[in-house]
């Protein structure tokens, strides 16, 4: 923690701040990341004219706000030598990396090692000061599912961290998949709500009366026995959204062990089982690069299982 902020700040809200939300006005009057703001906030170290507000509240002009910092927490995850992926680009800021399918992308209750994070720890692509209150997931900006392989950003800076997460919140990344589907399946926008599914909270579903919205575009690249092969787009990024609105239209993402079903057909059902995890490829990931500004855009084809399972349905 710097100096500026070891003991406690207080700061008025300007009339060019009213209406600005409190974890992002104090980013910016304090120099330190909303991620290690909200964690203050939500140990009640953030008040308003002395009342604890969430970091989504709204301040208006004049009010007092007054902060006092807690230590920063040192992230808990370990280097794990022996983590397979490829890197694709690396510069000081951020680390493009190729996600295999099985391959989980942080510690989390289940996965405590063998994850992603722990193969870049143990990289080096981490500096100690920017795994300062990261907990199990320094850099992760965004995430793939551990069935689903392809183009992650990892970033190696708070400073970038920041930025990328507010492109994400933006929905200003570019990002395209290719899928195997179940069935015959059509070009189509879907544009949902999207929230936890009521009976199973391990579980999303569009079929929510409140929820965020959702927005995926499916283009049809071939027809298959038994199956499509696609291509999504995302204008939102929900989690599990893609394979939401896949399973929920009639045409699961082959081989997805939670929204899929076994395939009638009893070919394109031996694929999935082969296959062993749901067919989908993040192929394409474009951002402004946090530091120079610049666009930049990465492409990697599908694993090698993906093609032989596309192959052996053709």
């Amino acid at each position: 923690m710097s100096e500026t902020l070891s003991r406690v700040a207080v700061a008025l809200v300007p009339g060019g701040a009213s209406g600005s939300r409190l974890d992002r006005f104090l980013a910016g009057e304090l120099g330190v990341t909303r991620t290690e703001l909200q964690r203050w906030i939500a140990a009640g170290r953030v008040t308003v004219n002395g009342v604890v507000k969430g970091a989504s509240a709204r301040g208006r002009e004049g009010e007092s706000v007054c902060v006092q910092p807690m230590e920063r927490a040192a992230s808990e995850a370990r280097a794990e030598e022996g983590v397979a992926f490829d890197v694709l680009y690396v510069d000081d800021d951020v680390v493009v990396v190729n996600k295999p399918p099985g391959l989980v992308v942080h510690p989390a209750k289940g996965h405590e090692g063998g994850t992603l994070v722990n193969g870049l720890l143990a990289r080096g692509y981490f500096r100690r000061e920017d795994l300062e209150d990261q907990h199990e997931r320094p850099g992760i900006v965004h995430r793939l599912d551990k069935g689903t392989s392809g183009v992650m950003v990892v970033a190696r800076t708070a400073e970038a961290r920041e930025k990328l997460k507010a492109q994400f919140q933006a929905h200003t990344i570019e990002r395209a998949y290719v899928a195997i589907v179940v069935g015959e399946a059509r070009d189509a926008t879907f544009d949902t709500l999207h929230g936890r599914h009521p009976k199973d909270r391990m579980r999303f579903t569009a079929r929510v009366r409140s929820g965020k919205r959702a927005v995926t575009r499916v283009r049809v690249l071939a027809r298959l026995k038994g199956a499509t092969h696609v291509e999504c787009t995302l204008e939102t990024g929900r989690t599990h959204q893609i394979r939401v609105h896949l399973a929920e239209s009639g045409n699961p993402v082959l081989g997805d062990p939670v929204y899929g079903h076994a395939p009638r057909d009893a070919h394109v059902k031996a694929v999935g089982e082969r296959l062993g995890h749901q067919a989908l490829h993040a192929r394409l990931l474009g951002f402004v690069h946090p530091t120079t500004g610049k666009p930049v855009r990465f492409e990697v084809d599908p694993p090698r299982d993906f093609g032989e399972a596309l192959e052996e349905l053709r």
